[in-house]
């Protein structure tokens, strides 16, 4: 059986705002003891009291996410130049035996043109396409026996252009989409290959979310 100690470890790991706001001082002790205190005793089949979990709360060692945190912060430095793109539309199509070939015909319309954003994600059961307006009237012709899943209209994106080591580093991804979630910006979508990560927003969201990339780059 775990002890309190683990088991509190375990919850707060889970939530890592809240793990952040504790190292920050920004969480009352009490106040988190008494809000976790249901979950630790239904993990431990008993009753525990708020002093003991207090106890174990401020017991958590800061070591392991400070030098995380430190590292991601010493990367985010490192990013390399933002490339913004607005007007743009999302779709979601349900996967199909026609739908690939549909999606070769698209990107030989687009070619090397880099006036046009396309981009395609392929899920298990859906795939996701993301164009510039210019390509519209081509996937509404192209993709209109296609079974619509959804679609957006007044999208935005910003690619970010990642350092090579971002890959021996854990959380990049969670550090950059944390400023956002904070700012309660929601992301649309997130499209990411081996060193660029683009995120799409709605565009009354774009110069915000611009602004605080840009700051994530000088902190």
């Amino acid at each position: 059986m775990k002890t309190i100690q683990e088991t509190v470890e375990t919850i707060i790991h889970r939530t890592p705002f809240i793990e952040e706001a504790m190292q920050d001082k920004l969480i009352n002790v009490s106040s988190l003891a008494r809000l976790i205190q249901p979950e630790v005793e239904k993990a431990m089949g008993k009753n525990v009291k708020t002093g003991a979990i207090m106890m174990s709360i401020n017991r958590m060692s800061p070591i392991e996410l400070l030098k995380i945190r430190k590292n991601i912060r010493s990367l985010s430095l490192k990013l390399g130049d933002f490339i913004v793109r607005s007007d743009l539309f999302d779709y979601t199509f349900k996967n199909s035996n026609t739908l690939h070939k549909r999606i070769s015909l698209i990107f030989a319309k687009t070619g090397n043109n880099r006036e046009s954003f396309f981009t395609v994600s392929q899920g298990i059961f859906e795939t996701n396409i993301v164009i510039s307006s210019n390509l519209k009237k081509e996937i509404d012709s192209i993709f209109k026996k296609e079974e619509l899943i959804s679609s957006m209209a007044k999208l935005a994106s910003i690619t970010i252009k990642l350092p090579k080591t971002n890959l021996e580093q854990s959380g990049i991804y969670y550090f950059i989409l944390k400023q956002l979630a904070w700012a309660n910006i929601p992301v649309q979508e997130v499209i990411s290959t081996t060193h660029e990560i683009t995120l799409v927003v709605k565009e009354a969201d774009i110069n915000k979310t611009f602004s605080i990339l840009i700051d994530l780059k000088k902190t």
